[in-house]
């Protein structure tokens, strides 16, 4: 097999003695198929090039003609006095000329976009009687009595190689015999991990309730009514008119699709603040059958919640940690295998829960592959697209395309949380080294997959390790159903100290 066409490994399985036959007493064996993520370096679709740097041009024209016409005005007439343009032009053409001039300039200042700044966010962690470990949530599995003994060894062997540590949390209640999900369950478990995450958020910026007009609250599977993004008004008491939007079915890859939303309306709402809640309901997410592709979610998810503060007062800057820079979203939900490999179903005997194909890694890494092609333009150096455009025009059919070399662009990457293998998959794909997936592995390990929130228990393990400096660009991707696969970039405003509040904290102590 080619390399070009290598996105399958494959595995020898003994599978017993034959006892007749002519080969009696021969063992036999089967090849099973494992998908992998599509290999980069085979190809670049160059339509996904193209529309990074349509991205490019149609979002920083005015960057790059606005100031050529503003200087050569001011280079004509910026050496002129005010007795100059009276005696050359007469007062009332002085006055026009200055009044014009004016009014370009505050033209131009008026159409440039606010920047979006980030100035703090918050992660849940919940208390330590939710704390379980691998061997007590089997354990507890087996005397709830919902699963047989297929079931139980399928999620034994799936945790044991997850990466997850024994010390994520999730709402030990899912074990209860013949628990099935509930609305009463999943809104308890919402509100305790949102309004935990945005009370510790509205403490540390000192932003009021009353003062944010932008709310939007991302949820993959519970979808409430009142919404969840109504909870969160009804509890702290936000303003009448405030702006509240709720995502749902979007999985891991929400957070970010949240985070464009919030920038798109803060264009809209000069001088305005948004907030950005991400999460999951495990208690509504869990899956209590014995269906092989339902069981796998089980076995990842944990609880957590993110809340995210954004603002586009110009003078925020000077307290922001972070400047939003670039965010690309790839959606692949036009293609049937892309489409179908996360859904929401109900078994044969009505239980429901996701299923996740087979196909899932093939199709996140061909997702990630055309995402990552249209960021490059936006955040690569000059000289990385150069060398990648004169290799790709120059380069004979049969080498390989020159792949531009990701880490110059970026010195802090963010992968959301999935499992082992994906992180394994996504480092080799992309060359990283072991630096960049640091904060992917260790969320992984201490608080599971928390979905679309993963990102920021990530960037706060970065935050709590003291690695972020002014001037760092740090890059958040997270893939999710439909299928989507988003990424958000933000550059570091400030050398960003350890902060109080953290959710790491407690495991230095412990440590």
């Amino acid at each position: 097999m080619s390399q070009e066409n290598a996105e399958f490994s494959t595995e020898i399985v003994e599978r017993g003695v034959e006892n007749s036959g002519p080969n009696a007493g021969s063992l036999s064996f089967s090849v099973r198929v494992r998908p992998r993520l599509p290999d980069f370096l085979s190809s670049v679709n160059l339509k996904y090039v193209k529309l990074g740097y349509g991205y490019l041009i149609s979002h920083r024209l005015y960057l790059l003609l606005a100031p050529p016409l503003l200087a050569a005005l001011i280079t004509r007439f910026g050496k002129l006095t005010w007795e100059d343009l009276c005696d050359n032009c007469g007062l009332t053409e002085a006055l026009f000329i200055s009044g014009l001039l004016c009014l370009m300039l505050y033209f131009y200042i008026d159409s440039t976009p606010r920047s979006t700044y980030l100035l703090d966010f918050s992660c849940f962690r919940p208390s330590n009687e939710y704390k379980i470990s691998k061997a007590e949530f089997i354990e507890l599995a087996k005397k709830s009595g919902n699963f047989n003994d297929t079931a139980i060894e399928i999620q034994e062997r799936v945790l044991k190689k997850s990466g997850i540590g024994d010390e994520t949390y999730m709402p030990k209640g899912v074990f209860r015999p013949g628990y099935r999900t509930s609305l009463k369950d999943g809104r308890q478990e919402a509100s305790m991990v949102m309004f935990g995450a945005v009370k510790d958020l509205l403490a540390a910026t000192k932003v009021k309730p009353k003062d944010i007009r932008i709310l939007i609250v991302n949820c993959g599977i519970l979808n409430t009514t009142p919404s969840l993004s109504s909870m969160i008004i009804n509890h702290f008491k936000m303003r009448h008119d405030i702006q509240s939007f709720n995502l749902g079915g979007m999985g891991c890859a929400a957070g970010i699709t949240a985070i464009d939303l919030a920038k798109d309306l803060l264009d809209a709402y000069p001088s305005s603040y948004a907030l950005v809640v991400s999460t999951e309901a495990v208690s509504y997410t869990w899956y209590s059958g014995n269906d092989t592709d339902m069981l796998l979610p089980n076995c990842f998810f944990r609880m957590g919640a993110a809340a995210i503060m954004l603002s586009n007062f110009r003078l925020d800057r000077w307290r922001a940690k972070y400047e939003l820079k670039q965010l690309v979203r790839t959606h692949k939900g036009m293609d049937n295998k892309s489409y179908q490999s996360i859904r929401l179903k109900e078994d044969s005997e009505g239980r429901k829960g996701i299923s996740v194909s087979k196909d899932v890694i093939e199709v996140g890494g061909n997702a990630l592959k055309d995402n990552i092609t249209t960021l490059g333009p936006l955040v690569l150096p000059v000289s990385e697209q150069f060398h990648f455009f004169t290799n790709l025009v120059f380069r004979r059919k049969k080498t390989k395309p020159y792949i531009p070399d990701y880490k110059l662009a970026f010195e802090h990457v963010c992968i959301v949380a999935t499992s082992k293998k994906v992180l394994d998959e996504v480092q080799k794909n992309l060359e990283l080294m072991e630096e960049y997936m640091e904060a992917s592995r260790k969320t992984l390990e201490r608080f599971g997959n928390t979905s679309s929130s993963s990102n920021w228990y990530e960037l706060a393990y970065l935050e709590f390790e003291e690695r972020v400096k002014k001037g760092d660009r740090v890059c958040q991707i997270a893939a999710g159903s439909g299928f989507m696969c988003n990424s958000v970039v933000w550059k570091a405003l400030k050398n960003v100290g350890r902060p109080n509040q953290s959710p790491w904290i407690q495991e230095d102590n412990e440590s």
